[in-house]
Formats: C-alpha cells, sequence, structure tokens
C-alpha cells in the first residue's frame, strides 16, 4: 500500500485486510466484546484547544481515516474502506475533582466505537475543578496497533499530511464484491492449502490446548455480568529507574519485565508446573510509514522464574533475549493458522483465538514496552503535557469469559520527557478486584524494588 503527501498521485491501494486483523476483527465480534487503547495526557498549564482541534484533525487522516468492510462472502476477505471525519472535539466543563480522573477516563472507554460502522476512535478533553485538563484518546484495536496509533499521533503533532486512498464504503456492487472477493479466494489458494497441511499437524499436535486452552485451575463459580477491570498509571523518573536496572545487571526492558513478572507472582499468576512467570511481549514487524497493516506484531513468549527478581534482573534478561530470538526464528504455529479462520464454524472461533493470543494454562502477562517514545506525542496541544499514559483496554468483556482464560493481567511501559510511564489493568477469578487494590499491590511492588513514583 503507498502513502503520499498531499498534491501527489496515490495509486488504488490494497485494502485487503492481513490475516491477523480479520482474525482480531472476527474473534472480537464472535465474543461481543472490542479491544481498545487509551492515550492520555494531563496537563497542569492552560491546555491549547485550538492546538487539541489541530491534532484531531491530523489524527483523523492516515491509518485512522478507514474502518472495516466485511466480505459479502462468509468466507470472504474483508477490506479497509475510508471512515467519515471525526466528530466535534469534545470538551466537558466540569467541577469533577481530579482524584476521579480514571473514573472519567473509564467512562470515555466506554462510549461507543465501532471499527465497522464508525467512529473508529474518539477523542474528548475535561476540565477538573483545580483547573487541570485531562485529554483521553481511545482507539479501536481493529484499527490500528499502538505503534500505528503513535505514528499516527506523531504525524499530528507535526502536521505531516498523509492520504491513503481508501474506496468509499459500499462503492462496490453486491456483484462486484461477490466476484472481486471469490478472485482473491482464488489468489489466496495456494497459501491456503499450505496452511490446511499445517491445520492438520498442528491439530494433533496441539489437540488439547485447541479444545481446552483455558487457564487449568479450579473450576469457579459461573460468574456473570461485564467484568471490573480495575487500572492504575506510574510515574517514575527515567533517571532512578534506569540507575536501579544497571545496579541489578539488568537495563530498561528487562526491569519492566521484573516489575510485570513480580506483579504476577503476587497475584499467583505463575505456572502450576514449575511457579514459572510468562510474559506474553508483543514484537512491532512495522516496516516503516509505508506499512499500513493494522496489528503488525509478533509475539514473545518469555518465561523465568520470578524468585529474586527485585535484588538480579541477569535472569529475566537472559530469558527475554531468549524468548525474542525465538518468536523471530519460530513462528508460532496457532497464528500461521489464521488464514483459515473464515472457514472455521464461529463456534470454534473462541477456543482458536484464545490459543493464538496467548491464553493458556500459563496465565500470561501482557507487556507492552514501547521503550523510548517521540517527544511529539506528549504534545497533543503542541505543548508538553506534564503525564502522559497509555493502556490497552477490553470492553463488554464478561467475568465469565476472563474466569474461563484465568483472568488477567496487562502492563504497559514507555518513556518521554525524563519520566516512565507504567500502567497496570487486572482482573484475577474470585479475587476482590478493585482500584484500591490494585494501587496498593503497585506501591508494595515498587517499594520492594527500592522505587518511589506518582501512582494515579
Amino acid at each position: 500500500m503507498t502513502i503520499v503527501a498531499d498534491g501527489e498521485r496515490n495509486p488504488e491501494p490494497d485494502n485487503v485486510l492481513a490475516y491477523p486483523d480479520q482474525a482480531l476483527f472476527l474473534g472480537l465480534r464472535e465474543a461481543g466484546q472490542e479491544a481498545v487503547m487509551q492515550a492520555l495526557w494531563i496537563y497542569e498549564h492552560p491546555v491549547d484547544l485550538e492546538g487539541l482541534r489541530r491534532f484531531q484533525s491530523g489524527f483523523g487522516r492516515g491509518l485512522m481515516a478507514r474502518s472495516v468492510e466485511p466480505s459479502p462472502l462468509p468466507f470472504g476477505r474483508h477490506r479497509w474502506v475510508a471512515a467519515p471525519p471525526p466528530a466535534e472535539l469534545d470538551i466537558a466543563e466540569s467541577g469533577r475533582q481530579r482524584s476521579e480522573f480514571f473514573e472519567w477516563a473509564d467512562e470515555q472507554v466506554e462510549l461507543p466505537l465501532d471499527p465497522q460502522w464508525g467512529p473508529g476512535w474518539r477523542m474528548s478533553a475535561v476540565r477538573f475543578a483545580d483547573g487541570s485538563t485531562a485529554v483521553s484518546l481511545v482507539v479501536s484495536h481493529c484499527i490500528a496497533d499502538g505503534v500505528g496509533a503513535f505514528m499516527a499521533a506523531v504525524d499530528a503533532v507535526n502536521g505531516t499530511s498523509r492520504d491513503i486512498k481508501y474506496p468509499q464504503p459500499r462503492s462496490r456492487s453486491r456483484r462486484q464484491a461477490v466476484v472481486g472477493d471469490l478472485r482473491q479466494i482464488a489468489r489466496d489458494l495456494p497459501d491456503l492449502g499450505r496452511t490446511i497441511r499445517k491445520a492438520v499437524k498442528v491439530a494433533v499436535q496441539r489437540r488439547g490446548e485447541l479444545s481446552h486452552p483455558s487457564a487449568s485451575r479450579p473450576a469457579l463459580p459461573a460468574a456473570a455480568g461485564t467484568a471490573q477491570l480495575p487500572s492504575t498509571s506510574i510515574f517514575i523518573d527515567v533517571g532512578a529507574w534506569d540507575a536501579l536496572a544497571e545496579s541489578l545487571g539488568g537495563n530498561s526492558f528487562s526491569l519492566v519485565a521484573a516489575f510485570a513478572g513480580r506483579i504476577a507472582e503476587q497475584l499467583g499468576r505463575t505456572s502450576g508446573s514449575d511457579g514459572a512467570v510468562t510474559l506474553m511481549i508483543p514484537v512491532s514487524e512495522r516496516e516503516g510509514l509505508h506499512d499500513t497493516g493494522g496489528n503488525v506484531v509478533s509475539i514473545a513468549s518469555v518465561r523465568f522464574d520470578p524468585e529474586g527478581i527485585t535484588t538480579d534482573l541477569t535472569g529475566v534478561r537472559t530469558a527475554i533475549r531468549t524468548g525474542l530470538k525465538t518468536a523471530r526464528e519460530v513462528p508460532d504455529e496457532v497464528v500461521e493458522l489464521l488464514p483459515l479462520l473464515p472457514f472455521v464454524p464461529k463456534r470454534a472461533f473462541g477456543r482458536i483465538v484464545d490459543v493464538a493470543f496467548g491464553f493458556s494454562s500459563d496465565l500470561p502477562v501482557s507487556v507492552s514496552n514501547f521503550g523510548d517514545l517521540p517527544p511529539e506525542l506528549n504534545r497533543a496541544d503542541g505543548t508538553a503535557a506534564e503525564y502522559f499514559s497509555f493502556r490497552g483496554v477490553d470492553r463488554n468483556v464478561t467475568r465469565e469469559s476472563l474466569d474461563r482464560r484465568g483472568g488477567i493481567l496487562t502492563v504497559t511501559a514507555g518513556r518521554i520527557a525524563g519520566i516512565i510511564s507504567l500502567s497496570v489493568i487486572s482482573h484475577q477469578p474470585g479475587a476482590h478486584n478493585s482500584q484500591r487494590g490494585l494501587r496498593e499491590l503497585v506501591a508494595q511492588t515498587l517499594a520492594e524494588f527500592g522505587l518511589t513514583g506518582e501512582i494515579v
């Protein structure tokens, strides 16, 4: 797919969704769930509202100016089509207290989003009683991954114009769509044939996972209703963080992994066989600005013994190297089966997607570490925000679904403006899941590492 600046000719793009993107869309649709990302800025100084509007306008171009149009064929490939411009920026004058920041942020996550019908993303702001301003940007994960969203945000801050000529929705007649999608299937046949042969092999080797991919823990009473997903953000001075990492024989990446691993250990998210912690770490495969895929990542599985990780990072660092090397050299066989997902009965979607995206008896922790972030990300209105954080959130997820998967623990991290920002989301089956409890656990974990930071 080609991206060009305004004024240049842009040829018709290849707008067929990649298999992982279609798998994510279909899996979430079948489960009735949504996966979103949220970026949050806090401004202690007066915010430039016109700057925010310019950011919103710029963000609504390129990767964000699209939605998913399903194929008319039940087994066809879905396509990207143009999305309408975003709605006017929502700016709320409020007497709410700053302590209600995450309550407000959660409310923004719950506002309607839809990668097919739109909007695929939403931006809003609120003024708190103390004069500070919070800004929220929520994006459907079906539209782009974190790196793709960050690239679009940097372009918006810099005023970079990237125009991708996606076709308009329903621009093909039904007959044209059916014929075109049948031709696409014909082009895909060689790959599908190889995938089917691999599927037979994987089905035999991993039949236990595919039949029962959820965590092997004692059964709990069925839990009804939507799950509570407590969330918190932590802001730590980069200098203190790096000094600790070096003193423990590691680096910033391994300290993030150890921090996540220690929280997982305290929550009982360890392997029943050997007590190891398993981290699922997305690794971006995006090939620069011209890559317009949705979720362009591979997943590295990193396992290590959590004992002693608050005083020695060498084991964690070695485990990360091994996990990243394996992810590069040995692709996950179940992920390679995603091209078959359109042909799979809907009742089987959940099992395949659970295995493909890492829900297993090891109770894995999702850890997204973006490292050093572009400074532009901290300037949504053109000026530097005092705080910037981001998180991935599952919407409309039921307690029954989370319990079946063994709960969830997600940690995201990034470094910007001299601060390392970490966000933690957790839900554990049978536990009292609360914001206060999660913050206390995070504070205790920081203390074990000898760190201090601001927890919000």
